[in-house]
């Protein structure tokens, strides 16, 4: 009897420990339930000005799928400061491995932020199409006031391949209703003179930097007409064909602001083309206006087409040849460009530029950067040259090719000649090898 009574007492026991582990696990569910409740009550409930903070960190799509989330954070999805900036990806699954912005996103924005944007940029690959969809949009930005506005096509200029009249007709869109535009970039586009007088026309009190190189239906009267009206521009970049003494005059006028930087690209459509000269009184003119200013040129002629340039005194300040250019060139940039701070030469063929980069070393005190090709220099007057540059040399790019050995330095020991001189360790660049 008392092993049966006990028996059961051990029963009666297990049993009613059984029960008490099976609440705790049903009370530590409903705690853990009721945890996930209130954390999801709690980021359902964050404000709206911290949930912006973290959207603005947030990759578009995933914000498109933060959006999903619940209504609040879709209610954030769509809030106006998140729409201000937006650059619309447009390229063809036949000619570019880029993705593109969804078509029903882009009809999203269109209908509901359309008044919102500010800071829009447009990349389209090398199809027509993609140019011809970004047309499309900003046809439709009639509601908008763009701050800044930028074309950009990552493979050929396919803005030149659709209907001029098309492009127009939708940029100019963008310039009457804008108003406000502060920074276009329009390179590699048929923008042309009526169009630049729309823009003058709504946006020359806020316009600051306009970059335009490589549009040929722009005359050198067209970009006058905007450094007339224009007074605040600080950024210029337009083709050499469209410099002029008029316009450095214009920019030169007391109304105007201190221009900060001008870039012109010399290109050659046709080899053996002529090139006008612009007047050292022009560019007096604007040094007299804007000391400090940038002048930023990029040639890419051939030997033969550098008459006109580098005969007088020029304020450049960085020079790139693209092309090869002669040792002669190479001495006159050395006599007429004091202000030189940055030297790039792609190439000069195999005449040793020791006395050339002699004359600029002495000439150009403010030369900072410069880098060599397929150019030739002995090692000792690559060394000479650095010494007399010294420290200020921040940037010191030469291909190993370069360097021609001599009977004072070889290649295996100029570097520590160098390095001394430059206050820093140096090597010269590499070739590579695959």
């Amino acid at each position: 009897m008392k092993r049966g009574l006990q028996g059961n007492k051990q029963e009666d026991g297990g049993g009613t420990s059984g029960g008490c582990q099976k609440t705790l696990k049903r009370s530590r569910k409903q705690r853990r339930e009721k945890d996930l409740e209130d954390e999801e009550s709690r980021w359902e409930c964050l404000p709206q000005e911290i949930l912006l903070h973290i959207f603005q960190y947030l990759p578009l799509l995933d914000r498109a799928f933060a959006s999903q989330v619940c209504r609040g954070w879709n209610e954030a999805f769509h809030m106006p400061e998140l729409w201000r900036c937006f650059e619309f990806e447009l390229n063809q699954p036949a000619s570019s491995y880029l993705k593109a912005t969804h078509p029903d996103l882009i009809k999203q924005i269109i209908k509901r932020h359309s008044d919102h944007l500010q800071y829009v940029s447009f990349k389209v690959d090398s199809s027509r199409e993609s140019a011809e969809a970004a047309c499309d949009i900003l046809s439709q930005l009639v509601n908008c006031s763009l701050k800044t506005l930028g074309l950009i096509s990552t493979a050929r200029p396919s803005f030149m391949e659709m209907p001029k009249s098309h492009f127009i007709s939708a940029l100019t869109v963008v310039f009457v209703n804008s108003k406000s535009l502060s920074s276009l970039k329009i390179d590699d586009t048929p923008v042309d003179d009526p169009s630049l007088k729309v823009l003058v026309a709504n946006n020359s009190d806020t316009l600051k930097l306009l970059k335009m190189s490589s549009c040929p239906h722009v005359s050198p009267a067209g970009i006058l007409c905007v450094a007339d009206q224009c007074h605040g521009l600080r950024e210029l970049a337009l083709n050499y064909h469209l410099l002029s003494d008029e316009l450095l005059i214009a920019l030169s006028s007391e109304k105007h602001v201190h221009l900060e930087h001008l870039r012109i690209d010399v290109v050659s459509e046709n080899p053996g083309q002529q090139f006008h000269t612009i007047k050292k009184s022009s560019w007096d003119a604007m040094m007299r206006h804007s000391p400090k200013f940038n002048l930023v040129m990029y040639f890419f002629l051939y030997e033969d087409e550098f008459g006109p340039f580098f005969r007088d005194e020029i304020p450049v300040t960085h020079l790139y040849f693209g092309r090869s250019v002669s040792k002669d060139v190479l001495g006159r940039v050395g006599l007429n460009c004091p202000r030189l701070v940055e030297l790039v030469v792609c190439a000069n063929g195999l005449r040793p530029l020791d006395e050339e980069l002699i004359r600029i070393a002495q000439r150009c005190t403010q030369l900072s950067a410069i880098g060599l090709g397929e150019c030739e220099v002995s090692c000792s007057a690559f060394v000479e040259f650095v010494k007399m540059c010294g420290d200020r040399l921040t940037q010191l790019s030469i291909m190993e090719e370069v360097l021609v050995p001599d009977h004072r330095y070889g290649l295996d020991d100029i570097h520590w000649e160098v390095s001394k001189h430059l206050g820093r360790v140096w090597f010269p660049d590499m070739m590579p090898t695959w």
